[in-house]
C-alpha cells in the first residue's frame, strides 16, 4: 500500500455535507472528520451524512474515494465500532485513526489503508511499531491532543514556536514513518489568520521530509501547496546538479566549489519529484 494524496489535506466536519464538494475542489484530498470536529450528540447524524451523499445506488459517491480520507474515532470506543459499520456501506477505504496507540489497534482495520494519528504520549512512543503494520500507509502527529495527554496546557510558546516536547514528538513520528517507507503528514496550524506563520512551518515540513500537511481551513491550502512547489530556480539547480552527476561518472565530485555526493543528489531528486518531473 502507498499514499498518493497531498500535499494539502483539508479537514471537513462529517456533519457538514454541504462543505464536502467545496473541500474536494479546493484541496488535494479531503479528510471527512467523524472525530473531534463533530460533537458527541451529532456523530450519528454525521455518519448518516456520509451515507446520504452516496446516492441511491451507493456506488457513485459525491467525493472521489481515491482522494477521500475518513477520520474515525479512537479504537476501543463505541463510536469506533459505529464508524466501521458505516464505512462498510461506502466505497471509502482510506481512514485516519484518531489517537492511535498500538499496532494491535491497526489490525482491527484490516482491508483499509490507514493514516495513524499519533497524538498521545503512548501513540508517539509506539510510533515505530504502528508504522511497521502493513495496512499503515502514513503517520500524522497531533500537537494539542498530545500536550493534553501529558497534562500540559499548550504545544506552543508565546512567540508561536513549538515547545521542545512537541518538536520531539514531531521528529519521532517523522522518523518512524520514513523508517518503514510510509508517508509522514505534518500537523495542522491552528492560527488560521497567520498565513505567514503557516508558510514558515510548511516550508520546514518540506525540508524535514514530511510529504504533506493537514489544513483546517481552505485559505491554508494555497500556502501549503506553495511551500511544496519548488521554484523555477530550485528546479533548474536540481536539474543542473543531476546532469553534472551523470557527466562526472564518479560517486563524489565538485560543482561550483561544493562537494557533491549521494545525499545531495537525493535532495535534488526530491525537488524534481515535487515539481512533477
Amino acid at each position: 500500500m502507498s499514499f498518493l494524496m497531498g500535499p494539502a489535506l483539508l479537514f471537513c466536519p462529517a456533519d457538514r455535507p454541504e462543505r464536502y464538494q467545496k473541500a474536494a475542489e479546493r484541496a488535494d484530498a479531503v479528510i471527512v472528520d467523524l472525530e473531534d470536529a463533530v460533537a458527541p450528540a451529532d456523530k450519528q447524524r454525521a455518519r448518516g451524512a456520509i451515507l446520504a451523499q452516496l446516492g441511491a445506488t451507493g456506488d457513485v459517491p459525491e467525493l472521489d474515494p481515491s482522494r477521500t480520507i475518513v477520520r474515525i474515532n479512537p479504537a476501543g470506543t463505541e463510536e469506533f465500532e459505529k464508524d466501521l459499520h458505516c464505512l462498510k456501506h461506502t466505497p471509502y477505504r482510506h481512514v485516519m485513526l484518531a489517537k492511535a496507540e498500538s499496532a494491535e489497534q491497526l489490525r482491527e482495520l484490516e482491508g483499509y489503508s490507514v493514516i495513524a494519528l499519533c497524538e498521545t504520549a503512548l501513540g508517539v512512543v509506539n510510533a515505530a511499531a504502528i508504522a511497521a503494520e502493513p495496512n499503515v500507509v502514513g503517520l500524522m502527529w497531533g500537537a494539542e491532543d498530545l500536550l493534553a495527554s501529558l497534562g500540559g496546557t499548550s504545544s506552543r510558546t508565546d512567540d508561536g514556536a513549538y515547545r521542545a516536547v512537541a518538536l520531539q514528538a514531531r521528529s519521532t513520528v517523522l522518523l518512524a514513518a520514513r523508517a518503514f517507507g510510509k508517508e509522514a503528514v505534518d500537523s495542522v496550524y491552528v492560527n488560521i489568520p497567520d498565513l505567514a506563520g503557516l508558510a514558515v512551518e510548511a516550508r520546514d515540513a518540506v525540508a524535514s521530509g514530511f510529504g504533506s500537511k493537514a489544513c483546517i481551513h481552505p485559505s491554508q491550502v494555497a500556502v501549503v501547496r506553495g511551500a511544496y512547489a519548488p521554484s523555477e530556480a530550485e528546479v533548474a539547480a536540481a536539474t543542473e546538479l543531476l546532469a553534472a552527476a551523470a557527466a562526472s561518472g564518479s560517486g563524489v565530485f565538485q560543482l561550483q566549489g561544493k562537494m557533491i555526493d549521494g545525499p545531495i543528489l537525493k535532495h535534488a531528486e526530491s525537488t524534481l519529484r515535487r515539481a512533477g518531473h
